[in-house]
């Protein structure tokens, strides 16, 4: 069976919830940025018209169209305490049988644990649910404090805004930081929260822009190339570096050292992408000193080293 390495196919069936498939549909199923190179092309494969929450939707193919995509997407299912029709369990296992990239939103892992794709992996799905599918699929490690996780072949996140940072981050494997970064400010949204960054916090996150960080986070993110500290933040925002832990942590996710590495890695990224710059050039450039260091961090971090990475990505047309 031919498969097509652009083509998304969004798994439907009663019983599935519309948020997560709308977002699937947003970032899929539309252009993507200028430059980018060729997008996705998104169908939804169904056993036939389907009640999606209020809306009836008539899908493009039926479920054993499912092999014939790269990317295979199971929104988010309604009632977790329902099995999930045996149908779409059989074509969602022979969807990754063939080569499909799997990937649940929320409550869709209900969906890939019944296949047996989650056995002897790390997974999530919506922190309300993980108990449930801790219990009911005992060979599933659930992590029920990240956004996403990525297993290569096999991704799951947790749930409503979760699903978007999974699909950023599928558009930053395919076409690179710069597209993805693009694509977020068209779609207004962040650019990137790392997948491990907590489902959720004990206090309500301040309104945008009016968080203790608000104006120290520009401010770090214009001076990458200096070598700053935690007490450089902490003089910055005018507090002390335990209370930037605390801040830091409740805005972020993550401490920050954690967030600064990330903000490094990022700008080396789009360096490594859309310019000719050496690696000692762009080391001195996101403050990581030597070319040694940054090859260290960017591999732990990203998993190749940036001579790979650049490679990757200098093969496709560089966005505008």
């Amino acid at each position: 069976m031919d498969t097509d390495p652009g083509t998304v196919a969004l798994a439907v069936t009663d019983g599935m919830l519309h948020f997560e498939l709308s977002v699937a549909q947003e970032v899929f199923g539309n252009s993507l940025p200028a430059g980018a190179g060729r997008g996705y092309s998104v169908v939804v494969c169904g056993p036939g018209a389907v009640r999606v929450g209020r809306f009836t939707l008539e899908p493009d193919h039926g479920l054993d169209h499912l092999p014939r995509a790269a990317t295979v997407i199971v929104p988010a299912w309604a009632d977790v305490d329902e099995d999930p029709p045996a149908d779409l369990v059989d074509a969602v296992r022979a969807a990754h049988e063939a080569g499909a990239r799997v990937v649940s939103f929320c409550t869709g892992a209900f969906v890939l644990a019944a296949a047996g794709l989650l056995d002897g992996r790390r997974a999530t799905t919506h922190w309300a649910h993980t108990g449930d599918l801790a219990a009911r699929y005992p060979r599933v490690e659930v992590d029920p404090d990240v956004l996403y996780v990525d297993n290569g072949s096999v991704l799951t996140s947790a749930g409503k805004s979760a699903a978007m940072d999974l699909c950023l981050h599928l558009v930053r494997l395919d076409h690179g930081q710069s597209t993805a970064n693009a694509l977020a400010r068209r779609l207004v949204v962040p650019p990137h929260r790392p997948g491990g960054q907590a489902q959720f916090v004990t206090t309500p996150l301040p309104a945008q822009g009016h968080h203790p960080l608000a104006e120290l986070l520009p401010w770090v993110s214009e001076r990458l190339d200096h070598p700053l500290t935690v007490e450089d933040l902490a003089r910055q925002a005018r507090m002390s570096s335990r209370h930037l832990g605390r801040h830091f942590r409740s805005v972020t996710g993550t401490t920050p050292l954690q967030w600064l590495l990330a903000q490094r890695i990022r700008r080396a990224q789009e360096l490594l992408e859309t310019t000719d710059d050496g690696i000692d050039v762009i080391a001195t450039a996101t403050g990581m000193g030597t070319a040694t260091t940054l090859r260290r961090h960017f591999n732990r971090t990203v998993g190749v080293p940036p001579d790979t990475y650049r490679r990757t990505f200098r093969s496709r047309p560089r966005p505008a």
